[in-house]
């Protein structure tokens, strides 16, 4: 597995984001990560705040619309983070902090897909107050994602090869 990593790691793609210093390369893709990521994750926040009591004067059944906007931001993340990936295999897969990234991903779109079925479809929405489901699914789409974001961000600073490998070791990594 690790010299299947190493050999993606080091196909030219990768090496060209990585070391090309270009514009188009590592800081493009990382930019399309970050705009995928305020389209997903900005946008269901507003939807999981407006589910929970904030704004109550917008109508609920128009957030309906967002949902189109939120795939298209993971979409944008899910190719800028395959490419991201690909350009430091070896470290990011042998960080375990990515996996809890990962679930905390994978449990935010579930939530989104379930909110959507079971919120946005139900037969009378407007008028309503939102059902319990609406707010407990509000409430673990704000968990999953500010996990999401707070994961993918200390993997810089957690793991063996970041700037702190011994805090990692030290809890147990």
């Amino acid at each position: 597995m690790h010299a299947l990593l190493d050999q993606i790691e080091h196909s030219g793609f990768s090496t060209w984001v990585r070391e090309s210093g270009s514009l188009w390369s590592y800081a493009s893709i990382l930019f399309l990560h970050t705009v995928g990521l305020a389209f997903l994750v900005g946008l269901n926040v507003a939807v999981d705040l407006r589910l929970l009591g904030v704004a109550r004067q917008l109508p609920v059944a128009p957030l309906d619309r967002f949902f189109r906007f939120m795939w298209m931001g993971f979409w944008i993340n899910a190719v800028s983070g395959v490419i991201l990936l690909a350009q430091d295999a070896t470290t990011k897969l042998s960080n375990p902090v990515f996996y809890v990234k990962m679930a905390c991903v994978a449990a935010g779109v579930s939530v989104m897909i379930v909110m959507r079925r079971r919120v946005f479809r139900a037969p009378v929405l407007e008028g309503e107050p939102v059902s319990a489901l609406g707010r407990r699914l509000a409430w673990l789409s704000l968990v999953c994602w500010a996990g999401a974001i707070t994961a993918g961000r200390l993997m810089a600073y957690l793991g063996t090869d970041s700037g702190a490998p011994q805090f990692l070791n030290r809890i147990g990594g």
